[in-house]
């Protein structure tokens, strides 16, 4: 295969003039793919990373000797439509010998489908279409996924439009298609990816992977094997058994099967009801003892070994004499396989966290520590919710389900703004050191003249300085920051608590100000709400402060378009604060990193790209400028700093004087926010 300064940049560029930064990309990406190998991209806004990345894996893909596909992951759906457009800019300038990209955009089920019976499985979207009609229906509007790049809103409505399932149709168009646009579960989440590759097709071993937002790559893994169970939980399995059971025992009756119960599993739901009956009465003592326990200790939590719940469970199931014990854990096992076959109507309240059943819910942890009996690279952690005890699980090792996962596939890129460092993701992923890895931190040409960067170097929100003085000069430097601000500023802070000590009930700010604040839980349709909210009170010629919190989903899942934000204040560093969960994750990484990493992997790196995150929100374009101000002095001692990219350039402010100075000066050199011109 020819090299990639043979034909520098190759063939599947979207735009005519490329940034230097964005050609260097996509060189880079080419030589790591030619070996199969990964480049890690720190690649910040207005680069052109996803351009880049595709001209890459498409340039790699098509000059191979066996066909490859790309899966392009992401689990923001707005950025599937900035894919979907940027690939019709590619077949715009492809040379027409070559054929055109052919893409395929997919989303969940339930947001594709009309609506899915979580009993039978099946959705409502091909109802009343003659049986006869309905592969041929489906075929057309297969073609018309593959005729052209079309975003997944599209697929739906003409889906919708033409009465069959547009979920079915994408899913059978894919293993036509050059590129998937999807979710990391797909390939990173086992209990998707093991029905959802398979079912489009998809072999890893033939395909590359990108994945955009990487730094949310190993958190995304982790929280996959999560799982929780408090009491309730075993009684409304046994709960949902008993509802089972009942609507089996009716169906048998009207089929008249009443001579073959074995055979339509009466007596395997029979001695599933009578197991859980058992685990409910016996468990409730463990976890009396486990609250016992913890109250004791004084502490908010702690660690459970997987032996002791396991093996708690295990000697309840096993402690009658006459049960048949065909090896080790059968009985539990098969008890797992009997919860995930139970159906039960539920009711569809929109949280999405409770949408499985209890019965799925228990199955899932008790599998899930099953498979990581013998591993420290999962912990279980016993802790309140209420006055409930509670057990959780927590996967500390990322790299033990991606590393196999990306040994197996043809190489993979991954970028993000904040894929910082590039070798820590690495070792957290477990990448294949067999295999070529490129790591480069890309130069934004603007940021450090539109995106200045402040740190007050009098104020902390470290725990032994917190006072009223120091409170207070927070405050004046916020209203430092309003005062010479022309439009919206957004505050965020690494809690709720400290946002409210700080904000308190707002008399001491602007009384021509207004304060939107984020909530716990908030709906994705109030978020995208409240960015037509700042757009509409800029139109008023009004001034907002937006306040938030380090981490959460207007300082990272938000997109802020039109240089909506003049301003971003970061209060403090999110540093995780002490639990089971943390102590478990720096011993696990101590033993596979040494002492330092282990210490900047879990708490000082994590902290700083949080904050990375967040302010990087307001700058989206080339042409957008906003200024940053850091207030917490500690982000200039040396072991943070080291956390920081190494072009990124830092002001120091002694006091909010300096700070309202810069400010104005900022805005004097940069009056409005400029309008890049495609």
């Amino acid at each position: 295969m020819v090299h990639a300064d043979n034909f520098g940049i190759g063939s599947f560029v979207a735009h005519e003039n490329l940034r230097i930064a964005q050609e260097q990309m996509i060189k880079d990406g080419i030589i790591a793919l030619e070996e199969k190998g990964f480049l890690f991209a720190a690649a910040p806004t207005g680069i052109g990373k996803t351009a880049a990345s595709l001209a890459s894996a498409l340039e790699v893909a098509r000059n191979s000797e066996s066909a490859k596909q790309i899966l392009f992951l992401t689990g923001r759906q707005s950025q599937h439509r900035i894919v979907v457009e940027t690939i019709k800019k590619i077949n715009s300038r492809i040379n027409k010998v070559k054929p055109d990209v052919k893409v395929v955009d997919i989303i969940g089920r339930e947001s594709m489908c009309e609506d899915v019976d979580r009993i039978t499985g099946k959705c409502s979207c091909e109802e009343d279409i003659v049986e006869g009609s309905k592969q041929k229906r489906r075929e057309d509007l297969k073609e018309i996924i593959l005729e052209s790049p079309k975003h997944v809103d599209d697929i739906i409505k003409i889906g919708k439009k033409r009465k069959i399932c547009s979920w079915t149709a994408a899913r059978s168009a894919v293993k036509d298609c050059d590129i998937l646009i999807c979710d990391y579960n797909h390939v990173f989440i086992e209990n998707v990816s093991e029905s959802s590759l398979s079912a489009m097709k998809i072999d890893l071993e033939n395909t590359i992977l990108i994945i955009d937002e990487a730094h949310n790559l190993p958190d995304r893994i982790r929280n996959g094997l999560e799982r929780r169970a408090i009491m309730k939980t075993f009684r409304d399995s046994r709960f949902e058994i008993e509802e089972y059971l009942g609507s089996r025992e009716q169906a048998m009756k009207k089929l008249d099967l009443s001579e073959l119960q074995d055979n339509y599993g009466i007596s395997d739901i029979k001695e599933a009801l009578r197991q859980m009956k058992k685990l409910e009465k016996e468990m409730k003592k463990w976890y009396k003892k486990k609250e016992t326990d913890l109250i004791k200790s004084g502490k908010k939590d702690m660690k459970i070994s997987t032996s002791d719940f396991i093996g708690e469970i295990d000697s309840i199931l096993n402690e009658e004499l006459n049960a048949k014990n065909e090896g080790s854990f059968s009985i539990l096992k098969k008890l797992i396989n009997q919860l995930n076959k139970v159906k039960v109507e539920q009711e569809d309240d929109g949280d999405d966290d409770e949408k499985d059943t209890a019965c799925t819910r228990l199955a899932d942890l008790l599998s899930i520590t099953l498979e990581y009996l013998h591993s420290t690279a999962l912990v279980l952690v016993f802790d309140l919710l209420g006055e409930e005890g509670r057990i959780r699980s927590f996967l500390l090792d990322p790299g033990v389900v991606s590393g196999p996962i990306f040994s197996g596939t043809n190489g993979a890129i991954l970028m993000s703004g904040t894929l910082f460092p590039p070798e820590m993701y690495a070792d957290l992923l477990e990448i294949p050191k067999t295999r070529k890895i490129i790591m480069t931190e890309y130069e934004s040409p603007f940021l450090s003249d539109r995106r200045p960067i402040l740190v007050a170097k009098d104020v902390t929100t470290k725990y032994t300085e917190r006072n009223h003085d120091n409170t207070e000069k927070i405050r004046e430097h916020i209203l430092a920051v309003i005062s010479n601000t022309p439009g919206h500023i957004a505050f965020f802070s690494p809690s709720y608590a400290l946002m409210d000590d700080v904000l308190g009930d707002a008399n001491w700010l602007p009384g021509h100000i207004r304060i939107i604040d984020e909530e716990k839980r908030m709906s994705k349709s109030r978020v995208n709400g409240i960015v037509d909210e700042l757009l509409n009170e800029r139109r008023n010629h009004r001034q907002v402060l937006l306040a938030g919190v380090l981490s959460g989903k207007l300082a990272e899942g938000v997109d802020y378009p039109n240089n909506i934000l003049d301003a971003v204040i970061c209060l403090g560093l999110p540093l995780a604060p002490p639990s089971a969960r943390q102590d478990a994750l720096k011993e696990y990484y101590v033993e596979r990193f040494g002492s330092n990493k282990a210490w900047r992997y879990t708490s000082t790196q994590p902290a700083i790209n949080s904050i990375l995150q967040a302010l990087g929100r307001p700058i989206r374009k080339s042409a957008d400028r906003a200024i940053v101000i850091l207030l917490e002095k500690r982000v200039i001692l040396r072991q943070f700093r080291n956390c920081l990219p190494t072009n990124i350039n830092i002001l120091e402010s002694p006091d909010h004087n300096r700070t309202g100075r810069l400010t104005k000066n900022f805005f004097k050199r940069n009056p409005e926010p400029a309008i890049e011109i495609e």
